[in-house]
């Protein structure tokens, strides 16, 4: 019997915050993806990227923080992204990831993508459109449903003091997200 494929995750939080509401999402996707079979969620730490600026790259190659980041990217099957809404929009530090790993050769290509978000208002939905044009441009391919978007100010608490999910309907929610991507994984990869 064949083992049944490992859907590599590399989770990507546009918020650099110790105790972000996006970075608790993904804090929890991480957990959740424990009681999935056949997944693995890795949270990629995108602070020490450095401001993207072609000078930095010398003779074909990117600074080694840079190339570790793309070899991260390179190497998972999708990705989940959390992004908060700034200004109508996604974050400087995830645009600049984002841009990092578009550069020849583009990593992110031909793989599937899941947006979600925690904020006030309409909890980050702005950006989940926003990064979603992106993605068009990046052969980035997002599931459509389900969309997970949730305001965190809103009672009863959704996060701790430090940011982490606490609210089980969320934490089902967002469950039901990375099966959806977890499945729409697989079909992509079978060419279905």
């Amino acid at each position: 019997m064949a083992a049944k494929p490992i859907i590599k995750v590399a989770a990507i939080c546009g918020s650099l915050r110790k105790a972000s509401y996006n970075g608790g999402l993904l804090r929890s996707a991480v957990e959740l993806s424990e009681s999935i079979d056949g997944m693995t969620v890795e949270y990629l730490d995108i602070s020490p990227l450095p401001m993207l600026n072609t000078d930095l790259e010398v003779d074909g190659k990117y600074p080694p923080v840079v190339e570790a980041f793309r070899q991260k990217i390179l190497q998972a099957d999708c990705f989940l992204f959390a992004s908060p809404e700034y200004n109508y929009s996604i974050t400087a530090p995830l645009k600049n990831a984002i841009d990092w790993a578009s550069r020849p050769p583009n990593v992110w290509a031909n793989k599937p993508a899941a947006v979600i978000s925690a904020g006030g208002g309409f909890g980050g939905g702005r950006s989940q459109y926003h990064l979603r044009q992106v993605g068009v441009f990046l052969d980035l391919h997002f599931i459509n449903k389900p969309e997970f978007f949730i305001n965190a100010f809103q009672p009863p608490a959704k996060f701790d003091s430090d940011g982490n999910l606490i609210d089980p309907e969320a934490k089902e929610r967002l469950k039901v997200v990375l099966l959806s991507l977890k499945e729409f994984t697989l079909r992509l990869q079978q060419g279905n």
